[in-house]
């Protein structure tokens, strides 16, 4: 069979080539890259909402999900349009890099153009990209738990969000996992942020200790729910809103309302399910950017836990040794007589 011709598009003012529009993406369901990129075009003012002015990493599959995977963080300076914007951001080892940072939805059809599945932004925007604005709860499941359980620890999280005044949005994972986003003030580093999510993650865990863990090391962690609060260290990133996820089912991170969450399943929403349901139903998270919180009440929880002797967390092991930091080591390895 022929290749398919490439084909031109006007998207937001732009034009945006789309070349093997036939190539397969996704092997299991068959989907092409085309659908892939009607997908982004179909779902574009929701994705858009959670991606624009963000720098964001791309998860590239050039040959489809059985080929070659890597993560794009740096936007060559060559053979890209000139109307594309990037944003420089700061890893923890001081290094840089210039970033996508969508500014219009020809930005994501470029992306997904170019092999991008996975749209994994910063929590700040390319103003300020020391600063986040948007507070990340990431609910993980641990072996021995299920979906189920993951949307009662969200149900915790929303009544400790009701009790501050604040504004939670969930949405699927696309895996098992549920995510809340909360828009903050971009006032805080990202070492404050990190400290009120886990102010937070654990007040949420003193209301359920049987079934709510915020233990990094996996050997303490049990049949509980792990709240990731190392997704709010600096140059960690979650799939956003309206992603794709690189499995086989080519499910979507979706946002759901809270009344929806106990009803869905993460397999509800996938590149065929999410365009009409986005047609028929509209961004559950349209009004995310009407309220920036105030995490004060937060970090004034985390300067309480510390007095009571629970001080700062072990940070992700690629990041440097941070002030405060307990052992980055698990604690059935440490040799108490090194560790004072």
């Amino acid at each position: 069979m022929p290749k398919a011709a490439a084909e031109e598009i006007e998207i937001a003012g732009h034009t945006v080539r789309l070349s093997s529009p036939d190539r397969v993406m996704f092997p299991s369901r068959g989907f092409t890259k085309r659908d892939v990129f009607e997908y982004y075009l179909a779902v574009g003012d929701g994705i858009l909402r959670a991606l624009r002015d963000r720098p964001t990493t791309l998860q590239r599959f050039p040959d489809g999900l059985d080929g070659e995977t890597f993560f794009q963080k740096r936007i060559p300076t060559r053979g890209v349009p000139d109307w594309i914007q990037t944003a420089k951001i700061k890893f923890p080892s001081m290094r840089t890099a210039d970033e996508l940072c969508p500014a219009d939805l020809a930005h994501v059809a470029w992306a997904a153009q170019m092999g991008t599945v996975v749209f994994h932004p910063w929590p700040v925007r390319g103003a300020a990209p020391d600063n986040p604005d948007e507070l990340r709860v990431d609910l993980d499941p641990q072996p021995g738990t299920g979906f189920g359980d993951v949307v009662a620890t969200a149900g915790v999280v929303r009544e400790v969000l009701a009790e501050l005044g604040w504004t939670g949005y969930p949405k699927t994972s696309g895996g098992r996992g549920v995510h809340v986003y909360v828009r903050i003030a971009p006032r805080w580093s990202f070492v404050e942020v990190r400290r009120a999510v886990i102010a937070l993650a654990r007040e949420v865990e003193r209301r359920n200790p049987d079934g709510i863990t915020t233990s990094w090391w996996k050997e303490e962690r049990g049949e509980k729910v792990f709240l990731d609060y190392n997704q709010m260290a600096r140059d960690r990133t979650i799939a956003c809103a309206y992603s794709l996820r690189a499995n086989a089912r080519a499910t979507v991170s979706a946002p759901v309302t809270w009344d929806e969450l106990a009803d869905v399943e993460p397999d509800d929403f996938d590149l065929r399910t999410m365009p009409a349901r986005f047609a028929a139903s509209g961004d559950p998270h349209a009004a995310i950017d009407a309220v920036q919180h105030d995490i004060t009440p937060l970090l004034e929880w985390s300067e309480r836990d510390e007095k009571a002797g629970q001080g700062d967390l072990p940070y992700p092991p690629d990041h440097p040794k941070m002030p405060g930091e307990p052992p980055r080591v698990q604690p059935s390895k440490i040799n108490k007589a090194n560790w004072s």
